[in-house]
């Protein structure tokens, strides 16, 4: 053997290697473009649960739901939608790279062999995907090896189809076309028309490519290509650019018709696969982008974001969603003014004082129906927020303890309030013995109604984002007699009536005449403005009482922290509002539902409740004070009811400063990423001045969920996979809440 030939032969195959069209597309995707790449890379920290993992973005492309279930026809959207994604990506570098590639026109049907040699990033994801979607299924949805590869068979039918109508219809650009456009031309005035020369006489970065794969897949060197002129061959590229603004507008096209029809389920496609599409329109936006601005690219885009600054300044369109049912048709000068003054004007020592007896004359209403036999306890429930976590463990838990104690839970409780997810489980729980109470249903324990709890809300948000919100922010809806405009904030609250058999499809008005005659527990629903931190109350009945510590009563400043919703938006109609606006806008989770405006001057911003109490141990705990006169004189016991999704010492992982990003970005963000344990641990000293006022009568019981393994909690989203919703079934059986049930059982005894 002679070893001197091992470097040069050794060498020869890294030039080969190196020169490799493929391998050069992907270090130019890498050296020029890493703006378009930054899809790519969304997608994959998507996929991978490294992005969004709080929204649990992951769910929408590992298990996409169509019409309710994760089957054949949800991954073969989904495998459709990730086509479009893949050729939009193609062609837009492709009209980028094409003066960078000459030889390229020189094959027949260029595209598609650009499109074989800029496959390996395609390639990579797809295979990556492949892997995590089926171990996904497999873990987390519980699905059998047969039902995986019918899945992945729909995936990869749906890409394949995408695939075959594109080239079919959209790619087709060859030599032969150019020579015949050029056989035709005769005149050089003419020719000049179709070649500009002044604009195509310029130096040019060729892809310094010695090999290539053929349409045929096989390997060719790119000095055998017929030369042309770059003039000719930009002018061949150039049929590319219609066939980018042709796929894009297509996407835009069928995401407009889906959003406008966004309440036929047919046409709601997965959230996932509306995402893929969305994403493909920007990507060729930004390939267009880049295409015409060329150097002045930097400009142009601080060029946009300004427009964009105008437009919503003028209110040209508002990224801001409204409560629907409530009046907004009023001029400015007529709404209520949103200011200190106003409110010390609005909630005096007087109403106060006439709202608190008002709740008192509720609490001697509730109390005359009790049975000569029944327990003489008096029960206040909080729920935690926690997105369909949340909501998923309320209901269970609610449920469990009702049932357990044959309706006593229910009977006993005069109020539920707390926040986010655990409220709309808490809400549901009323409605459905509400609704029992009517004689509309039989069964208040049967197992459907815990069920529609954990069906799936995030596909329906994430839809609408995508074919409403970002693509057509106009589209209007008639509710309650007002005109409002649809967004995702209206898709939740579809799905959420949808799913819970129209139960939650009311108005707060609906429950007010049984709220006050004290047949039903009052449903109080929180959430925070953010133009100053207040909290916003909203119930049908009137709580001024609320509104204000009592020690500042006589104060001439008095520090007033939250508004009584039904007493400030008076005039505009407010208990039209539907339930699920409220429970809505309690659970405005950033970015992932949008920020909802309510018509005062200025306008009040609303956001999740979580900002300013996500347990509702604030709204309870002043409830219990107020009302402690009452409580003392009619009641031998009060029960705090506390369901938390998360246990009171174990709020949030800790975190320490191990590498030099957490050093550096901790000090930023420990109030955003600790937010929920400081209230947490805030509300332990609530807890204990709270028994002294009560006269030893008050009794607390925390039921948590307590996951099976540590560190393996459901996701804070409003997805649940199987295996989240077998954790949480598991977690009232856990030691804890046991000995938590078997306390309140018995204090529910008489």
């Amino acid at each position: 053997m002679n070893y001197r030939t091992i470097p040069h032969k050794f060498k020869h195959a890294f030039r080969s290697v190196y020169y490799f069209l493929p391998v050069q597309l992907v270090l130019l995707h890498f050296r020029k473009y890493q703006l378009l790449l930054s899809f790519w890379l969304i997608v994959t920290l998507t996929v991978s649960g490294h992005f969004a993992a709080h929204f649990g973005a992951s769910s929408l492309l590992l298990a996409p739901e169509y019409l309710g279930q994760i089957n054949f026809m949800s991954m073969f959207l989904l495998g459709s939608a990730m086509c479009v994604f893949m050729m939009t990506w193609h062609i837009t570098t492709f009209i980028i790279h094409s003066k960078r590639m000459p030889y390229m026109g020189a094959t027949r049907h260029a595209f598609l062999v650009y499109c074989i040699n800029n496959a390996i990033i395609p390639i990579v994801f797809l295979v990556f995907y492949s892997i995590t979607s089926i171990r996904f299924q497999y873990i987390n949805e519980h699905a059998h090896l047969a039902d995986i590869l019918k899945l992945q068979s729909g995936f990869y039918l749906g890409f394949i189809t995408l695939v075959l109508v594109s080239f079919a219809y959209f790619f087709r650009v060859s030599r032969d076309f150019f020579k015949s456009l050029l056989s035709s031309i005769t005149k050089p005035s003419r020719i000049r028309r179709v070649i500009p020369y002044d604009t195509l006489d310029y130096e040019i970065d060729i892809i310094p490519a010695h090999s290539y794969i053929t349409g045929h897949m096989r390997i060719a060197k790119s000095s055998d290509l017929e030369p042309y002129h770059p003039r000719v061959l930009n002018t061949i590229m150039s049929r590319h650019h219609r066939n980018v603004i042709f796929a894009a507008f297509f996407s835009y096209v069928a995401l407009l018709i889906m959003g406008i029809y966004m309440d036929q389920p047919l046409l709601r496609i997965p959230a996932g696969a509306g995402f893929m599409l969305l994403f493909s329109i920007i990507m060729g936006f930004v390939g267009a982008f880049k295409y015409f601005m060329k150097s002045w690219e930097a400009i142009g885009w601080i060029a946009f974001v300004l427009v964009l600054s105008v437009m919503v300044k003028y209110k040209i369109f508002d990224l801001r969603s409204i409560a629907y049912g409530l009046n907004y048709k009023t001029e400015i000068d007529k709404r209520p003014q949103y200011n200190y003054s106003k409110l010390r004007s609005l909630f005096t020592p007087k109403r106060f004082a006439d709202d608190k007896k008002t709740e008192e004359g509720r609490l001697d209403k509730w109390k005359a129906l009790s049975a000569p036999g029944d327990s003489n306890a008096i029960v206040v429930i909080t729920t935690s927020g926690g997105g369909s976590r949340s909501a998923y463990w309320t209901f269970h838990a609610l449920q469990y303890i009702d049932s357990m104690s044959h309706g006593e839970l229910f009977k006993h409780t005069v109020l539920v309030t707390g926040a986010s997810g655990g409220m709309i489980g808490a809400t549901y729980w009323r409605s459905i013995h509400d609704a029992h109470d009517r004689g509309l249903l039989k069964d208040p324990y049967a197992a459907r109604y815990q069920e529609n709890m954990g069906k799936d809300l995030l596909n329906s948000i994430i839809f609408s984002l995508a074919s409403v919100d970002l693509i057509s922010p106009f589209n209007k809806i008639s509710i309650a007699g007002y005109s409002y405009t649809r967004d995702r904030g209206y898709a939740l609250e579809q799905e959420l009536v949808a799913n819970t058999d129209g139960l939650l499809d009311k108005s707060l008005a609906y429950f007010g005449p049984r709220e006050a005659a004290g047949q039903i527990p009052q449903v109080l629903i929180n959430s925070t403005i953010i133009n100053d931190g207040r909290k916003l109350m909203m119930g049908n009945l009137p709580i001024g009482y609320l509104t204000q510590p009592e020690y500042s009563l006589n104060d001439p400043t008095p520090p007033i922290d939250a508004v009584d919703y039904g007493a400030f938006f008076a005039g505009k109609n407010p208990t039209n509002m539907r339930i699920t606006s409220a429970l809505r806008m309690n659970a405005t989770f950033p970015f992932v539902l949008p920020v909802v405006r309510l018509p005062s001057q200025p306008y009040m911003n609303i956001m999740d409740a979580g900002l300013r109490d996500n347990f509702g141990i604030e709204v309870a705990s002043r409830y219990l004070y107020v009302m402690r006169d009452w409580i003392n004189k009619n009641m031998s016991k009060a029960i705090f009811l506390e369901i938390r999704d998360s246990r009171e010492y174990d709020v949030c992982e800790p975190s320490s400063e191990s590498s030099f990003g957490n050093m550096v970005t901790d000090p930023f963000f420990v109030i955003q990423n600790k937010w929920e344990a400081f209230q947490s641990y805030k509300h332990s000293f609530l807890k204990d001045y709270t028994p002294y006022f009560m006269n030893d009568k008050l009794h607390y019981i925390t039921l948590c969920y307590v996951p099976k393994e540590n560190k393996t909690s459901a996701a804070l989203n409003f997805h649940l996979t199987s295996k989240e919703k077998e954790d949480l079934d598991w977690s009232i059986y856990n030691k804890e809440n046991q000995a938590a049930v078997d306390t309140l059982l018995k204090l529910l005894k008489k």
